[in-house]
């Protein structure tokens, strides 16, 4: 799987931000998940600012539910990235495979795939910067999802679709970042095309990549994100827990100018931020 890519800083992302985002209702009616408010910032400028730090010179990202809002926040360009779009028409009725396998003509590099319904410090993208790589974190009460287990090179050695169940091995959450080079990205359309062939067009994409690691064609390096803060905001209880995290004074963004150049959208934003400020926040308890 080795190619002239393989040791080259990985400069091209990939955001998923294509889903309704049912969850977090009512604050995503008149906005994307993506820009979500967390302490007056949304999640989408932290993303992008996370990566115009890490030097990302390109952004492709998959849209859906309310997609002139995030094409109208992010315009060409964003900071030192050109942004460019995938309209995904079947957001609604297909699950974030549909959404990957909409970028198998769009991405021939080597490139960092990003959910964007995440917070984390910048920091830790540092070691997920050159491609086969995948994030993944220490299970916590809170967590659910995705897990893998890793040999003792750190090299994930299965995926599991869930959380719960007896495990004799250490089992990791995913943190839904991933790099890939490119033979890897070659091999993972193939396999994408066939799960869409098939109609499996409601599975997560990691259905594909434990096919792919369990058969020996996708090999993955675990990167922990256990050092620095991060959140997945799924809920609004999920998002009360990430404001806790990512206070306004201490994690703040650099480019905001550079992002919001259509300035007749920002009513849109303001809104979900009073949504979000007028929320009763729950008392924090440890969710399975």
């Amino acid at each position: 799987m080795n190619n002239k890519y393989n040791n080259k800083r990985v400069t091209t992302a990939l955001l998923l931000a294509a889903g309704t985002g049912s969850r977090l209702y009512p604050l995503t009616k008149s906005a994307p998940k993506c820009l979500t408010m967390v302490n007056g910032t949304s999640i989408l400028e932290r993303l992008v600012d996370c990566l115009n730090q890490q030097g990302f010179k390109r952004l492709v990202v998959v849209t859906g539910h309310l997609e002139h809002c995030i094409r109208e926040f992010l315009g060409t360009r964003a900071g030192s990235m050109t942004v460019e779009y995938i309209f995904s028409p079947l957001y609604a009725t297909t699950n974030n495979i549909y959404s990957l396998w909409m970028a198998r003509e769009r991405i021939h590099e080597p490139f960092l795939l990003i959910e964007s319904d995440l917070v984390f410090d910048e920091s830790l993208l540092d070691d997920m910067l050159y491609p086969d790589r995948i994030a993944v974190a220490h299970m916590q009460p809170w967590m659910n999802g995705s897990t893998v287990t890793a040999n003792k090179f750190k090299q994930v050695k299965a995926f599991q679709s869930g959380t719960a169940g007896p495990s004799n091995e250490i089992r990791y959450k995913t943190v839904n970042i991933y790099s890939f080079s490119h033979c890897s990205w070659l091999a993972i359309t193939k396999k994408l095309d066939r799960y869409i062939s098939a109609g499996r067009v409601h599975d997560y994409y990691e259905a594909v990549f434990a096919d792919m690691v369990d058969s020996g064609n996708l090999s993955l390096q675990t990167v922990s994100f256990d050092s620095k803060p991060w959140y997945e905001i799924d809920t609004v209880a999920d998002l009360a827990e990430a404001e806790k995290l990512f206070m306004a004074d201490t994690y703040k963004t650099t480019i905001r100018d550079n992002i919001m150049p259509h300035p007749l959208v920002r009513p849109q934003f303001q809104q979900t931020s009073r949504q979000a400020e007028t929320t009763p926040r729950p008392v924090s308890v440890a969710r399975a």
